[in-house]
């Protein structure tokens, strides 16, 4: 049907447009192929000039060859400003601390322009280098098209030459691999990183004077940036993230879809943003596995260290969390009682539910280390879905036909909440599947996708394109109409939120699931799955962000998902307040909402207030105060103890127990096989290498067995497929069963163990949680029974402490218990490392 209403005319615009496409998506593969980190401000960056350009031409009668040196230099020093000024600054930071900078550097970007004098006309043409039009070959040909025709293939020969064939490209590629030792053989990293981010910046600025000539009008130019960024990154993770000319081949085929879809399916204009989504859905589900990241700390997320043991004593210190959080609840309590106005009561309700949905970042990424830009797509979600169930949804699948009941306003929030967190799962299970920053990509797409054609679904938006109603009703027979008596129920709500959010970070959930965020591997070893473990984090994050927005909704009593609302700008926000916030505290994101959309509203006449609390302020507090506004807290906190140490000198740490722990028990018995384990025929290939070839080895019972060889023979890579760390052919057997399908954590629980040449194990736990995690492998924590406060959930946390304390005591640990990981040297992490295994019963 489509191809009919394809025409010469249809693939040439697609082309043209394409090729720009391609060349910013070749900018994101640049700045990845050098630093590793995936720049979200590529279109933006772009604007500063681009903008310039027309501002200097139509405001003040510079010719266009004048003004575009001055627009292509102006995107160079901007580059420059970001890489010395943020990227460097951040040049050892987590990549996705760097990722969180780059949005950071969009909105800054947008500040910028906005800045600018208004060009004069509001109908004015974006000047371009070529005017005029042409037919050729039955082809109406523009300027400013045969400008992207002529201009974007030489930029990228050059670019591909200069990348892959010169000493250059050979350095960004040494500085990206290994920068120290790059570093040794006399390449600077930090230089190549300037270089490469002035690159992009004139990338950037020329895609978008190429654009906009193509566009042709001035109005809506702030907007190109976000809308060709989703095409951009979805060529460039099309390419790989490695390879200009598939970026740009990408590029050109996206804008060919885009040019026949929009033509043919007029009415259903978000289509080929949900196509896009798809796609990068269906590349990263394809995506080999990255194992780069494991090599992070995630030191940014502030750490909270537990209280000594020697002052556990003291009911005050205890319960210092939970007296200041007291406090702030009464204060929260008796503010809409100090101020009588019901539009004040609006606000603090708003406060609230964006606070719960800046929780869900802190879940997806303080806690899993996985950057999600959906969060407001997921608190869309939760609210459409909740209206419709309100309504009653009408079914019409296969044999089903006719109309739910509709559900009471609490009922529905609940309902459509779980539903969410199931959805987001799905949407996890490709975009989780690779570590790294391809989750970002995937969300951000989905995040267009959803409010530019999901919401529009009939089952969600019930036929409307802009608003959906969504009337509060009662809970437990208390009528929420009052916007004073709605603030206190989602006062109830981000206070049952943050009470259950705070046990699972207390507990195994969110121990183990911050130690697959810092070290996946050594997780694994201790019989922690890492998919699973980040796709709960991920969908217990797309749940709590759906109750924020169906709350959201209901402040406003209704659902604005095409003006206000539940858009990708609302997402970035909420990204912002959880780091700005603190981006592993939950009740940063407390702080973060309060912050960013609190002070703007108590200060609506301040034009420089919305700046610090968005792009200035972001960005101040990414690069200089990383824990975000909580870590105060925390460091007030701390001193506290201090303190209290001086003022009760008495109180000591308890003696360790100088016993064996009786948690350690023996799997050595005489139901232990002959052959404990044995490797037959095992290799493994990494590309063309051939690192293990055809090794077949036994080890039996009650017997030691070394593995010598010289450097590079192969022996820690025939110990990773062992343990079922790198992919291998041959077989493995394990006590007699055959594990050779197994992941690495289901060989572990039956008692394979692995200690590593590193010893890194969990930077950001203490020596007791690093314990814990081992013994999960006992009993796992479950989510539901400690989401819920069960008793027997309670039980196993205390019994799983104790065993901890044992083995902690037996290998005289106990000094270090409550010292992070990342405090510790070689020599005690490997003693802690004995500890695991211990706990393990390997």
């Amino acid at each position: 049907m489509i191809a009919a209403f394809v025409t010469q005319q249809l693939l040439f615009n697609g082309v043209a447009t394409g090729l720009v496409i391609g060349l910013i998506a070749m900018g994101i593969v640049l700045v990845y192929r050098a630093t590793r980190v995936i720049n979200f401000a590529v279109g933006n960056m772009g604007l500063v000039g681009s903008s310039l350009l027309a501002l200097l031409v139509i405001n003040y009668g510079v010719s266009f060859w004048a003004a575009l040196p001055v627009a292509l230099l102006v995107g160079m020093v901007f580059g420059a400003a970001v890489e010395l000024i943020v990227v460097r600054r951040l040049f050892r930071a987590p990549r996705v601390i760097l990722l969180v900078a780059t949005v950071g550097v969009a909105q800054l970007a947008q500040a910028i322009i906005r800045s600018y004098p208004d060009v004069e006309g509001a109908g004015s043409r974006y000047p371009v280098a070529i005017s005029g039009h042409w037919t050729l070959f039955g082809l109406r040909i523009s300027g400013a098209q045969l400008a992207i025709v002529l201009v974007v293939p030489v930029v990228a020969i050059v670019l591909a030459f200069a990348l892959n064939h010169t000493a250059f490209g050979k350095s960004v590629a040494a500085s990206a691999d290994n920068p120290e030792l790059a570093r040794l053989s006399g390449v600077n990293p930090k230089l190549v990183s300037t270089f490469v981010w002035v690159i992009a910046g004139l990338l950037s600025t020329l895609s978008m004077v190429l654009l906009s000539g193509q566009v042709g009008t001035i109005a809506g130019l702030e907007n190109l940036g976000p809308i060709t960024l989703a095409r951009a990154l979805v060529a460039a993770v099309l390419a790989g993230m490695v390879s200009f000319w598939r970026a740009v081949v990408a590029g050109v085929v996206i804008g060919i879809v885009e040019a026949v879809l929009r033509f043919n399916v007029l009415d259903q204009p978000g289509l080929i943003d949900f196509a896009l989504f798809v796609v990068v859905l269906a590349a990263v589900m394809t995506k080999r596995r990255n194992a780069r990241a494991t090599d992070e700390v995630f030191a940014f997320a502030p750490k909270v260290a537990p209280v000594p043991e020697r002052l556990r004593e003291l009911w005050w210190v205890r319960h210092l969390s939970h007296i200041v959080l007291a406090v702030a609840v009464a204060a929260a309590i008796a503010l809409p009682l100090l101020e009588p106005l019901p539009s004040r009561h609006l606000l603090y309700s708003t406060v609230l539910c964006f606070a719960i949905c800046a929780a869900s970042v802190v879940v997806i990424t303080g806690w899993s280390g996985q950057l999600s830009l959906s969060q407001m797509t997921f608190a869309g979600g939760g609210a459409l879905g909740a209206a419709a169930l309100q309504r009653g949804v009408e079914i019409d699948v296969w044999i089903l036909d006719g109309q739910a009941p509709p559900l009471p306003f609490a009922v529905s929030i609940v309902v459509s909440s779980l539903g969410v967190a199931a959805i987001a799962a799905i949407v996890g299970l490709g975009g989780l599947r690779t570590r790294g920053l391809m989750l970002a990509v995937t969300t951000f797409t989905l995040a267009l996708a959803a409010s530019q054609y999901l919401f529009q679904a009939p089952v969600l938006s019930d036929g409307n394109s802009v608003t959906v109603p969504f009337r509060r009703g009662e809970v437990f027979g208390v009528n929420l109409e009052s916007q004073r008596t709605y603030y206190y129920a989602c006062l109830v709500a981000l206070v049952l939120v943050i009470a259950m959010l705070s046990r699972l970070r207390r507990t195994g959930i969110g121990r183990v699931t911050i130690a697959v965020r810092d070290n996946p591997t050594s997780a694994a070893a201790y019989t922690v799955p890492e998919s699973t473990t980040r796709l709960r984090a991920f969908s217990l994050a797309g749940g709590v962000a759906a109750l924020g927005g169906a709350l959201l909704a209901g402040a406003i009593q209704s659902v604005p998902f095409g003006e206000r609302f539940f858009l990708v700008d609302d997402s970035l926000r909420v990204v912002g307040m959880a780091v700005i916030g603190g981006i592993g505290s939950v009740i940063g994101a407390v702080v973060g909402a309060v912050w960013v959309v609190g002070l703007p509203a108590f200060f609506p006449d301040n034009e420089l207030v919305p700046l610090f609390t968005s792009s200035i302020g972001l960005l101040a507090i990414v690069m200089y105060f990383p824990g975000g506004f909580i870590e105060i807290f925390y460091g007030a906190r701390s001193a506290v103890f201090r303190w209290a140490e001086r003022r009760h000198p008495e109180l000591s740490t308890p003696a360790p127990r100088p016993s064996t722990p009786a948690v350690i028990s023996r799997r050595s018995d005489g139901a232990t096989p002959e052959v404990t384990l044995r490797a037959t025929g095992v290799s493994v290939r990494f590309g063309g290498v051939l690192a293990v070839n055809d090794v077949t080895i036994e080890v039996r019972r009650d017997e030691v067995v070394g593995l010598i060889g010289t450097n590079g023979a192969g022996k820690t890579t025939l110990m990773d497929a062992f343990g079922g760390y790198v992919p291998s052919s041959g077989r493995f057997d394990l006590l007699g069963v055959d594990v050779t399908e197994l992941s690495a954590s289901k060989r572990a629980a039956l008692g394979l163990g692995r200690t590593f040449q590193a010893a890194r194990l969990f930077p950001e736990l203490t020596v007791r949680e690093t314990v814990q995690v081992a013994l999960e492998g006992r009993r796992p924590t479950s989510l539901l029974a400690t989401a819920s406060f069960a008793r027997r959930s309670s039980g196993v946390e205390r019994q799983r402490r104790s065993d901890a304390e044992e083995i902690i005591g037996f290998l005289g640990l106990g000094r270090y218990a409550d010292s992070f990981i990342s405090e510790m040297s070689t020599g005690t992490r490997r003693i802690i490392e004995l500890a695991g295994l211990l706990a393990l019963d390997a």
